[in-house]
């Protein structure tokens, strides 16, 4: 999980006021500054110390932010809705760099939050989404569909997570600490393959999947990877962490009882696979994410394959409007299955990631990066016309 976010997600961007964007590469700086809903880009300014919006208010529907970063950091742009739900975010943004986030918006009144350094609450803008024409009211059929499908799939990743994840628990009270490790992987498959969906809401996230470092001021923490300490640097499980499991177990039921009133959108998925990619080539790659029991790639596995089917899901319209984007996809998602595939012993488990060389992990991070770009671009394959 990347560094604590109210929210964070885009797999299906799902927000309380609802939106879908996606991220793509833009050369120039966009329409003019206005204060009013006139057409044509919001630009978003950052530095190191100011968040510039170039309209604060606008009419509902598709909204493009064109995100310029002028500051000496690495920033992040995210639209907040009520409650800090994230309604979109990007991240990554770095020094000089020029993005353009794709959205559709409901009318209401948003935050728009720039984070220099990726971190904290952010710089905050207001902005006012004024009634307007929503692009989605004009459907495709294929596309409702996917998003009824994404909706089943997400909720059947949930309902076998629970189980697994009750296994751990119980392994932790039972003070069984070699039990406990070997289902630790498998407890956070189904979680890690629709993981903006938990994102999405703000208060579960930060409970069950914050790493130590990530953690704000203030903040307990409890979940997954506290657990996980435990078991591999101290050996041992006491007391509290046998309240943490139980906890754990609260938490995820939690997220599971959510997704049936969770917004999806089908660019909000196309949006939510990239970003996916994005929290392996952050975490993953790097080794961060599962730093104590090392058993990265399995989260690895369940995000590419939690992207894939997002995909899949919208390849019919995708390859209709963007044919060659569509086989690029397909060829970029089946390298990265086969090539993770060779880390897959007969039984399911993963290498152990500390066993994996420097040259390997090169050798995931270019399939990674291949297969971002052009998955970037699948959100405005999928945007009605």
């Amino acid at each position: 999980m990347p560094a604590r976010r109210t929210s964070a997600a885009a797999f299906l961007v799902l927000a309380v006021a609802g939106a879908a964007l996606v991220g793509c590469s833009k050369k120039d700086d966009g329409a003019p500054a206005s204060a009013d809903g006139a057409s044509g880009p919001v630009q978003v300014t950052a530095t190191d110390d100011k968040c510039e919006l170039s309209k604060t208010s606008f009419p509902a529907g598709h909204v493009e932010l064109a995100v310029s970063n002028k500051g000496g950091k690495v920033t992040e742009v995210y639209v907040y809705g009520d409650g800090d739900k994230i309604v979109t975010e990007r991240e990554n943004i770095g020094p000089g760099t020029k993005v353009t986030i794709n959205a559709e918006i409901k009318a209401g009144t948003y935050e728009v939050a720039c984070k220099p350094g990726m971190t904290g609450d952010g710089i905050r803008q207001k902005i006012t989404v004024t009634a307007g024409a929503s692009a989605s009211a004009k459907a495709d059929d294929r596309l409702t569909q996917a998003v009824t499908d994404y909706r089943t799939y997400a909720q059947e990743q949930a309902d076998a997570t629970i189980p697994v994840v009750e296994q751990f628990a119980a392994a932790v009270t039972a003070g069984d600490v070699e039990k406990a490790k070997s289902l630790f992987a498998a407890s956070r498959v189904g979680w890690e393959r629709t993981e903006p969906v938990a994102e999405s809401f703000g208060d579960i996230d930060p409970k069950t999947d914050t790493r130590e470092d990530a953690l704000e001021e203030g903040q307990a923490w409890t979940g997954w990877h506290r657990i996980e300490k435990s078991l591999w640097v101290d050996g041992k499980i006491g007391d509290e962490e046998k309240t943490l499991a139980t906890q754990l177990v609260a938490d995820l039921k939690d997220w599971q009882k959510r997704i049936p009133s969770a917004e999806i959108t089908p660019t909000g998925m196309a949006n939510g696979a990239k970003e996916l990619l994005d929290e392996v080539s952050k975490n993953k790659i790097t080794g961060e994410e599962d730093r104590y029991s090392h058993t990265d790639l399995s989260d690895f596995a369940a995000n590419v394959e939690g992207a894939r089917q997002a995909y899949e899901l919208l390849k019919p319209v995708a390859s209709e409007n963007e044919p060659e984007l569509s086989k690029t996809l397909d060829a970029e998602f089946e390298k990265i299955t086969e090539l993770l595939g060779k880390y897959r012993a007969a039984d399911g488990t993963y290498t152990s990631y500390d066993k994996v060389t420097e040259d390997e992990r090169k050798t995931f991070s270019d399939a990674v990066n291949s297969l971002g770009e052009p998955l970037s671009k699948l959100a405005a394959a999928v945007v009605v016309k």
